[in-house]
């Protein structure tokens, strides 16, 4: 009996160190911001012998929830500016759907990682059209959690960044409706987390050509009898 021979690899750099970094950047902000932002909109009642005033956790937990605001906003500024000057994986229009393509793309995706109806589909080197769109969307609520989580720390600071958002609050209707819809997005990223582990994790099992250490070194490994069509756009 014959054995089938195995197939060959080819690697490919993809993700940049730019990229790269503000992946891990990211991610260490957005946990911290849902642990500390949930204590801050949900104060635990912890006591101490000491008295209220000889203790000052809560305001270490509100401290470090806006020193990786900051960190956080400018990250992202970053990611806008590496749009548009990366390669051709980081680039916008890989998350921006407009051509036919993607949406057959996010359509075959669909079938395969969301209902399971179809065992596999196109492998892209990138992100596949409906990840790169719903990146683009968690995007979109990343600006909406600073310019509702700067509007908040605009009634408490004089720096120039968030009294940039002070007019936010009345347009939004008052301090409750923005805190409300900053604590709504707290929520919208600890499912999106969620997703995307699970996601990566099974992409990385199913397909086994680096996509969770891609992250790492930049690397993946793409079949050649199976390379992706995003190689040739």
């Amino acid at each position: 009996m014959g054995y089938e021979a195995s197939p060959s690899f080819r690697r490919h750099y993809v993700w940049e160190f730019p990229v790269r970094a503000y992946h891990w950047i990211n991610a260490a902000c957005v946990v911290t911001l849902i642990f500390t932002g949930f204590f801050i909109g949900r104060p635990p009642a912890i006591h101490y012998s000491h008295e209220a005033y000889g203790q000052y956790w809560f305001g270490w937990v509100r401290f470090v929830h806006f020193a990786f605001a900051f960190v956080y906003f400018f990250n992202q500024l970053a990611r806008i500016y590496w749009g548009f000057v990366g390669n051709q994986f980081a680039r916008w229009k890989n998350f921006i759907p407009h051509r036919a393509e993607q949406f057959r793309e996010i359509g075959e995706t669909l079938r395969v990682d969301i209902l399971q109806t179809q065992a596999r589909g196109t492998i892209s080197l990138g992100h596949n059209a409906l990840a790169g769109f719903v990146y683009f969307l968690s995007f979109l609520v990343f600006l909406f959690q600073a310019f509702t989580g700067f509007a908040l720390y605009s009634g408490m600071s004089g720096s120039l960044l968030p009294r940039l958002f002070t007019s936010a609050v009345p347009l939004m209707g008052g301090d409750m409706a923005v805190r409300q819809w900053h604590h709504m997005g707290m929520w919208f990223f600890v499912a999106f987390v969620i997703v995307h582990v699970y996601l990566v994790a099974y992409h990385d099992y199913v397909e086994g050509r680096g996509t969770t250490s891609s992250m790492v070194g930049g690397w993946k490994f793409e079949r050649e009898d199976l390379v992706a069509k995003a190689t040739k756009r």
